[in-house]
This record gives structure tokens, sequence and C-alpha cells, in this order.
């Protein structure tokens, strides 16, 4: 199937990926933001399909509002239930791909940190999961 992506969708779909990975930043700020943020947002070059070529093409059309782990919560949890529901609606298999290509970023992300992620980031993930899922 053809996925025909309008403007806005892209820019949903990179706020929702990269948005996951500062979320997780955030969770991981007792250790290293940066190592989180940086394991992260390099899984996604990695990724394949419509949803690789998104995220490659290195538009800055989004902004994340940052000041706060609940601001941010508010405009990237959403926006990653509605990247799945617009890419379900033209191919699921794309659908599965994105929630793919952001679990993989966000185990990633909870590597950056030696041993099992913290509670913060244990969180932070089951609401990621949660979002993509719902």
């Amino acid at each position: 199937m053809n996925v025909d992506l309008t403007a806005q969708d892209q820019t949903t779909i990179r706020t929702a990926a990269f948005g996951a990975v500062t979320l997780l930043s955030y969770a991981g700020i007792a250790g290293s933001a940066h190592k989180v943020a940086t394991d992260g947002s390099l899984a996604y070059a990695s990724a394949t399909g419509v949803v690789g070529h998104v995220l490659a093409s290195k538009k800055n059309d989004f902004k994340l509002q940052a000041k706060s782990a609940a601001a941010l919560a508010d405009q990237v949890l959403p926006a990653l239930t509605e990247s799945v529901r617009l890419l379900e609606a033209q191919d699921a298999s794309e659908a599965a791909n994105f929630r793919a290509t952001v679990t993989v970023a966000v185990e990633a992300a909870n590597r950056a940190h030696k041993g099992a992620p913290s509670p913060s980031m244990a969180e932070m993930t089951r609401k990621i999961t949660e979002a993509l899922n719902a």
C-alpha cells in the first residue's frame, strides 16, 4: 500500500519519535541525560520504510515544549498515539514499523546507563509504550 503523509503528519511523527527520546532524557537526568538522548536518537539512523524516510529528512519543523517533563509529556504522548493512528489508517505495516522503531530507540536510551533502567526511566518507558499501543 502507498502511504501518503502530509507535512503535518510528518511533523507529528518526528515530534513523537524525537520527543519520546527527550522524555527519557528527562527521566534519566540522574545519570547522563545527554547519553540517553544520544543513544536513543542514534537508534533512529537504522529506521527503514516510510518512517525511516520521515525521521531521516532532517527537517527541523517541530518544537518540543521541553520546559518540564510534564509539559513535554503533554505534547509527546498524544503525538505518539496520533502517529500510530494516522499510519494505521494508511498501512498497518508502517504503523507496526513506527512502534518497533520507537521501541528500539527507547531500549537504546534505557541501555545508556549500566544495569537496569532507573525507576523513573522504567516508568517513562511504560508511558511511552502505553501511548504507542493506545
